[in-house]
């Protein structure tokens, strides 16, 4: 066989799924649920990276009890490469940590982003999901962050205040950068009747004022185990493994693995982050003029 023969039969890049994760609000435990997913799914069999995209808030690394000497920002300054600054997680999870306090992280520029993009273009390890824990709220670098994505799961509690701001947030995200397919996880939920019942009144809305697509992705009941975990700074997957919590993120889990992974160029991981940076060139140009 001659070389350029073997380079044709060589396999191509593993497709890997990009998910954000996000939710209109603070306080709905959506870090809880990145961690739990990403852990649920490592379970499963599946290589898993989980990025802290919370870049001047970071949480994902108090959760797991993490504590990283690196972070992005080191990265971004050539301190370090990023193979450096990924930490071994419970069940085989590899995180890449933010920093907390650094608010320069929170607004990166195309160059930075560019840098973010060479160094996981840089990054050789086989790897089937990316887990984004995305910040909570509106904010631009939300919003680049779940375009970038493939799938869009919405973190919701039965509470009037998280399903107004997921609405929010579905509604910015659709008219303003063209995601028209969510997900929805309601967690919290008192029951599983409950939690559909959210669903239902998020969908109903949407469905009247927005032209996307929603589905229910599961529901989270309330769980005592999880408020345990968090303390014991353990995905409740691993801490409670029989807790209704940790049920429900392994069926999740299975939900996400179903999912197919979509878009020309799925096939590499800095994939991702060149549709971020797409996203900042024209509004940088802009700005310019």
């Amino acid at each position: 066989m001659t070389a350029h023969e073997r380079s044709r039969s060589r396999p191509g890049p593993r497709p890997v799924q990009v998910l954000a994760v996000t939710s209109g609000k603070g306080g709905v435990g959506k870090t809880n649920v990145s961690v739990n997913l990403a852990c649920a799914l490592a379970d499963l069999g599946q290589s898993v990276l989980l990025l802290d995209a919370d870049l001047g808030l970071a949480n994902v690394d108090v959760l797991l009890d993490l504590h990283p000497r690196y972070h992005l920002g080191h990265v971004l300054a050539g301190e370090v490469d990023l193979e450096a600054v990924i930490l071994q997680g419970p069940r085989g999870v590899r995180v890449v940590p933010a920093a907390s306090g650094v608010r320069r992280l929170a607004a990166l520029s195309d160059a930075e982003y560019a840098g973010i993009i060479q160094a996981f273009s840089a990054l050789e390890m086989p790897l089937d999901t990316l887990v984004v824990d995305t910040p909570a709220g509106i904010s631009d670098n939300v919003a680049h962050f779940c375009r970038a994505a493939q799938e869009v799961l919405v973190v919701v509690c039965d509470e009037p205040t998280s399903i107004t701001d997921a609405y929010a947030l579905v509604k910015v995200l659709s008219r303003d950068h063209g995601i028209r397919r969510f997900h929805i996880l309601v967690n919290q939920a008192a029951s599983v009747a409950d939690g559909r019942e959210v669903y239902r009144k998020l969908n109903t809305v949407c469905a009247r004022f927005l032209d996307v697509a929603l589905d229910l992705a599961g529901v989270v009941p309330h769980d005592e185990y999880l408020r345990r975990a968090v303390q014991r700074q353990r995905p409740v997957v691993a801490a409670y493994p029989r807790s209704a919590a940790a049920g429900a993120f392994r069926r999740l889990a299975r939900e996400v693995r179903g999912w197919p992974v979509r878009g020309e160029g799925a096939g590499h991981i800095a994939f991702f982050f060149e549709r971020l940076i797409q996203q900042q060139t024209p509004a940088m140009a802009e700005a310019s003029l």
